[in-house]
């Protein structure tokens, strides 16, 4: 039986094969750098759209529930907390100021986040173009539930075509919207 003079097992890549590839990768990745930002600024410049379009239409909703609140007071104690969330997301998407971290980091007070935006959502808030509120409850409580699944099916639209963040974030708000239409339409059989 003969034994190798050489100290390396003859399997597995040889130092220079290994210095020749690392290179090779490091030659690859500086002629794709380029492109490779312009692709992130791009999607950077589209999830900031989404973002902001999101946080716009948070706002809207927010502003068409408190156009509701005000026409129906006696609505005001359910539909309430469902508007404080919308604003959490207005604030969640940076609308009203600036960013926040996470959608439950915001202090914002429910009125100050929506106020720039009511007047202009009671003439165009996600699901009604016409801007009034019905002079029944149950219609004013339908107009809610109709914008936020508009605005629920939209945004569940839009994740695909947003970073994974954002993506995850409009699919958080997506659901409580779900969620939001159910306890809207709960009660009308």
């Amino acid at each position: 039986m003969s034994f190798s003079a050489s100290p390396r097992p003859l399997w597995g890549p040889r130092r220079r094969s290994l210095l020749a590839s690392a290179a090779g990768a490091a030659l690859l990745a500086g002629c794709s750098g380029g492109s490779e930002s312009e692709e992130r600024a791009a999607e950077r410049s589209a999830g900031d759209a989404a973002r902001a379009r999101a946080g716009k239409d948070s706002e809207a909703l927010a502003a068409r529930y408190a156009a509701v609140m005000s026409a129906h007071p006696g609505l005001a104690e359910r539909l309430r907390p469902l508007r404080a969330e919308v604003v959490r997301h207005a604030a969640a998407f940076g609308a009203g100021g600036g960013r926040t971290a996470s959608p439950g980091a915001s202090s914002a007070a429910p009125d100050s986040v929506s106020a720039s935006a009511s007047a202009s959502a009671r003439a165009a808030g996600p699901g009604d173009d016409s801007g009034r509120v019905p002079a029944d409850e149950k219609g004013a409580v339908a107009l809610l539930a109709g914008a936020e699944r508009k605005l629920a099916d939209r945004r569940a639209a839009d994740l695909l075509e947003v970073p994974g963040e954002l993506a995850r974030l409009l699919a958080s708000v997506a659901a409580a919207g779900a969620a939001h239409v159910y306890l809207l339409t709960e009660g009308d059989g």
